[in-house]
């Protein structure tokens, strides 16, 4: 079967506390739906936590006006480490994810209000599209970027997640992975920018999309993404995870909602970027189930790819979504995706 990515299932934050990240995100941006929160131990990806198995709680939440989710992952044996160095933009990892935002004003003003932190201007990057950064109360960089996408209407000021930052080391190398193995091949800037600062760096900047010409599952949900890269053109990028672990704060992994993984493995064998971890048939957290994998960016950027075979409806009943048997090529009814909604939680934790 020929593969199909459907959207950015979510993006991965390393935390020290998962409640009081989700409990932030679902009051003030929107992530009000926990389809689900597992404890457990990470036996697949000890290549990325020196070789032990560690011990993790992982929630997962999403906003059902359209986008991605988010992973709030937090070590349960072990103080995660925050990188040693303050992160600017051109370093080497994801730097910031980016949320799709309907009325960027309003969600400006309303930021300031509440107070957030590194809260920058409005700026416009592409013709007819805005953005604008600011720091989470965690020290994680958020982009929140103008755009109309909208899967249902939700009180939230925002949607979900749309994309991510990323910076890399050598553009033309980054764009052939991103373009090849993940379908990136819409370029909707390409410019050299100054950061604006005393020492008025320059960076390359190439921003992504997908022509997403066939869709599947959860694409409705997931809507559109972006990616927006990033190569230092003066001065030596950092790596962001340098020294650390996978789970250590900040961005983890960004992830991709696919179908088709054994013609993703061999597409990433042809690439030369295998599969570091493969869960080979199917994982299960509980009240979830599928099939994962990583890779890794030209960078080392981990990239999460997750073919889904089971997400809970009514767990009280039961009731779960089957999705191995379906067209891999339809997506969900509007309804059924809505129904993830019983899993909205409307006070903090």
């Amino acid at each position: 079967m020929v593969e199909v990515i459907n959207g950015i299932q979510q993006i991965g934050i390393g935390v020290l506390d998962t409640k009081t990240v989700f409990n932030w995100y679902r009051k003030h941006l929107g992530f009000n739906v926990l389809l689900f929160k597992d404890e457990a131990v990470a036996s697949l990806m000890t290549r990325y936590t020196n070789g032990k198995a560690e011990k993790r709680d992982a929630y997962l939440s999403l906003n059902l006006m359209g986008g991605g989710g988010l992973e709030i992952w937090q070590f349960k044996d072990r103080l995660p480490t925050a990188a040693q160095n303050d992160i600017v933009l051109g370093d080497l990892g994801i730097y910031a994810m980016k949320i799709r935002c309907k009325d960027l004003v309003s969600m400006h003003g309303y930021l300031e209000q509440i107070g957030v932190l590194q809260l920058t201007g409005i700026i416009n990057t592409l013709p007819h599209s805005a953005s604008f950064y600011f720091d989470d109360p965690f020290g994680n960089k958020v982009q929140m970027v103008q755009d109309s996408y909208m899967f249902s209407a939700q009180k939230s000021k925002c949607g979900g997640v749309m994309g991510a930052v990323i910076g890399v080391s050598n553009m033309e190398r980054s764009l052939e992975f991103y373009k090849r193995m993940l379908g990136y091949t819409v370029v909707l800037f390409d410019d050299i920018e100054t950061n604006g600062t005393a020492a008025n760096k320059k960076y390359r900047k190439v921003i992504l999309g997908q022509n997403r010409k066939h869709i599947g599952g959860f694409g409705d949900l997931l809507g559109p993404t972006q990616l927006e890269l990033v190569e230092m053109l003066q001065g030596t990028p950092t790596k962001i995870f340098k020294d650390r672990l996978w789970g250590d704060l900040g961005y983890i992994h960004l992830c991709f909602d696919v179908q088709g993984m054994d013609s993703l493995r061999e597409k990433a064998k042809i690439l030369k970027t295998p599969f570091t971890v493969d869960s080979s048939n199917s994982f299960d957290m509980g009240d979830a189930a599928g099939h994962f994998s990583y890779i890794e960016d030209p960078d080392g950027t981990l990239i999460e790819l997750v073919e889904t075979h089971k997400v809970p409806i009514l767990k009280s009943l039961g009731i779960y979504l089957n999705l191995k048997k379906r067209n891999p090529y339809k997506t969900l009814p509007k309804w059924l995706v809505k129904s993830l909604g019983l899993h909205k939680v409307s006070k903090d934790l």
